[in-house]
């Protein structure tokens, strides 16, 4: 392509006019990483100017271990016969809800495998019994790959499990069980999960029905930049009709006890450029988050200057990359400040919505 091509579109983003997918495409082939990471950073400062970085104080509690999907990428799943196969029950539940709000925290991820010993009334129960005694406590909970096989299991809609779940007490969705949203990949890595249709379903649905949720991205194994666009167009348009996306957030895959670790393990530089196109790109997003879980303490941080206005959370808790052999190391609030302090930003404390809570002068 031309450079004077190239130009024109460098010129569009600067301009803050939104490109296309062929135009994000030609970006990534002719443009190095410090291009896109300046067009990334231009982009990140015009949406927050004022220069503050979040992160949130949360715990990721994996209530069961046991799937029957069988993702190809996934160290933590167990079958039903395995000896360390675990369902928790809701006292236990309870009690990792009571440690993470005596540790300050404000939200609660919960996700499982795909467990088919475990109803819909399982859910609202665990649900009702948290918002009941934890009522300050934000419910971000099951992926979407959950909700659809509970509409399956049930044979209800997605909307009416959706609506169950909220009146139990769901506050929020997390964007997990994406993957990389192009069926093409869906059915290399992760035929036993819905499709991206259920995928894209289940988030519009919980968007009607008043719940935000995240999108997500895990990559770095067989996709192409081609599939990541296609992911990245798909939650584009999503959020476009709704609005209900409260961020993005992508992370690379993670080898060791796979049955893709046969893949190279991607790059930081790979991340890091699929981090800038995507701020580039979502220009109906506010938020971006960089992955210290996956990228470490020390890229991160970088990505704050590769369009990301948020570095994750500081985890009580995280179990399924740390199924893999790599080594999660989990800040705490004082290094995720020092973190983003280091990298030349204000650090804040944020809720699931993204509303600050505490500014860290």
């Amino acid at each position: 392509m031309s450079a004077v091509c190239i130009d024109s579109i460098k010129e569009k983003v600067l301009e803050g006019r939104r490109l296309s997918p062929q135009e994000a495409l030609e970006l990534y082939r002719n443009t190095s990483l410090t291009e896109l990471g300046f067009l990334a950073n231009w982009v990140r400062e015009s949406k927050h100017p004022e220069g503050i970085v979040t992160f949130v104080i949360d715990r990721n509690v994996n209530y069961t271990n046991v799937c029957i999907a069988g993702c190809k990428f996934c160290a933590f799943y167990r079958r039903k016969r395995d000896e360390d196969a675990y369902t928790l029950d809701i006292d236990t539940v309870l009690q990792k809800v009571q440690e993470l709000v005596s540790w300050g925290g404000t939200t609660l991820l919960m996700q499982g495998g795909i467990n088919p010993d475990l109803p819909l009334s399982f859910y609202e129960e665990m649900i009702s019994s948290i918002r009941e005694r934890f009522p300050q406590v934000q419910i971000h909970c099951f992926s979407a790959p959950e909700i659809v096989y509970l509409a399956k299991l049930e044979r209800l809609s997605v909307r009416e499990v959706l609506q169950r779940l909220k009146e139990a007490g769901l506050m929020s969705v997390p964007g997990g069980g994406a993957e990389v949203l192009s069926q093409e990949i869906r059915d290399r890595v992760s035929p036993g999960k819905c499709s991206v249709e259920e995928w894209e379903q289940v988030h519009i649905t919980a968007h009607e029905l008043g719940m935000t949720t995240t999108a997500t991205m895990m990559f770095g194994h067989l996709e192409s930049i081609e599939h990541i666009i296609e992911h990245l167009t798909r939650i584009r348009s999503i959020q476009d009709r709704t609005g209900g996306f409260t961020a993005f957030i992508p992370w690379t895959f993670q080898k060791g006890n796979t049955e893709l670790d046969f893949v190279e393990t991607a790059s930081s530089v790979y991340y890091l450029k699929v981090l800038a196109l995507s701020r580039i790109f979502l220009d109906n997003f506010e938020n971006v988050q960089s992955s210290h879980v996956t990228q470490t303490m020390q890229i991160g941080p970088v990505g704050l200057h590769f369009g990301a206005n948020d570095l994750g959370s500081v985890m009580i808790e995280e179990n399924v990359i740390s199924s893999t052999e790599f080594k999660v190391s989990i800040p705490k609030v004082e290094d995720m400040v020092n973190a983003i302090r280091g990298a030349g930003f204000t650090p804040a404390q944020r809720d699931t919505y993204y509303r600050i809570l505490k500014v860290f002068n």
